[in-house]
């Protein structure tokens, strides 16, 4: 039997927690950025603390127990209720400088980055605004643990992932391909055929429209030489300003990106699509900030580029 002056601690029933919905201790160490390890050790002191057994292994999967559901229906409660606390003070505006906080994955783009988050710095009393750059993963994380209010990200949220959350498309466009004035020269024919064999930059693994963008160069028998790769976008057009390579980035910042690095737009890959989606958990979307977000996001940029081309 249970000890009935039972302390509960909340940081066990917080990995309990994470575990329950992801459904596995190397998931939910993922998610909160520690060794599983450490997470089977909490595990196993919390249920020694509460006297039951809370999992059961069904595979390669931890399946509740009915103590363990019992106890997850509780823990979603007292979660809820932090979160309900946080917006209470955001809604009485008790706290001026309470911080929004934002997570941009490595792979965004800043500069649509900082297009769609810059109106939140319009509303009145908007708070302070926070950005964190990491990868994906971790910051999904950290907004299971609502440690961020909102991630900025190229793709919705993995349906793997186990973390209760929605995801909004802000914006959509097709990707414009670019070179430095001195490259344009070298390169034969007209666009799209210019670029078989020409020098490329092409972006990392972790780009959401990577594999799109290389599907395009196959079905048009297209291979450009490609003689580097970054996950950095910013990295990426540095390299392009200097004459590496071609490159490619969102239609939707094509005036940018033009103005900024001194570059020839050389034309569009209109059927490869670049989306950008707001990452949040449910009763978020009532921030003033967050509301300027969506309010201020256009769905369909292409417009902002100019004509497109296949």
């Amino acid at each position: 039997m249970a000890n009935a002056n039972i302390d509960l601690n909340f940081k066990h029933l917080r990995y309990f927690w994470m575990v329950a919905r992801v459904g596995s201790i190397a998931g939910a160490a993922r998610m909160l950025n520690l060794a599983p390890h450490s997470i089977s050790a909490q595990l196993a002191t919390f249920e020694a603390t509460l006297g039951v057994t809370l999992f059961r292994r069904a595979g390669r999967r931890l399946e509740l127990t009915e103590a363990g559901e019992r106890i997850l229906g509780h823990a979603e409660e007292i979660f809820a209720l932090g979160e309900q606390v946080v917006e209470i003070v955001r809604d009485d505006g008790l706290r001026r400088d309470l911080p929004f906080r934002i997570g941009i994955p490595d792979s965004m783009p800043k500069s649509v980055a900082h297009r769609l988050i810059e109106p939140a710095l319009r509303v009145d009393r908007p708070g302070r605004l926070v950005c964190r750059e990491a990868p994906l993963s971790e910051l999904l994380g950290e907004l299971a643990l609502r440690r961020l209010d909102l991630i900025i990200a190229d793709r919705a949220m993995p349906a793997e992932v186990g973390v209760r959350g929605h995801s909004t498309l802000l914006a959509e466009s097709g990707l414009t391909v670019f070179a430095a004035p001195k490259l344009v020269p070298t390169l034969q024919g007209t666009f799209p055929a210019m670029l078989d064999g020409a020098p490329f930059l092409l972006p990392g693994q972790d780009v959401a429209h990577r594999a799109a963008m290389l599907r395009w160069f196959e079905e048009r028998q297209l291979q450009p030489d490609v003689i580097a790769e970054f996950d950095d976008s910013a990295l990426l057009k540095a390299f392009g300003q200097g004459g590496a390579g071609l490159f490619a980035a969102p239609t939707m910042i094509e005036p940018y990106v033009r103005a900024q690095y001194g570059v020839m737009r050389l034309g569009e890959m209109a059927a490869v699509r670049t989306r950008v989606y707001a990452i949040t958990t449910e009763r978020r979307l009532s921030h003033l900030a967050m509301k300027a977000i969506l309010d201020n996001a256009s769905p369909d940029d292409d417009a902002a580029g100019g004509a497109g081309q296949p």
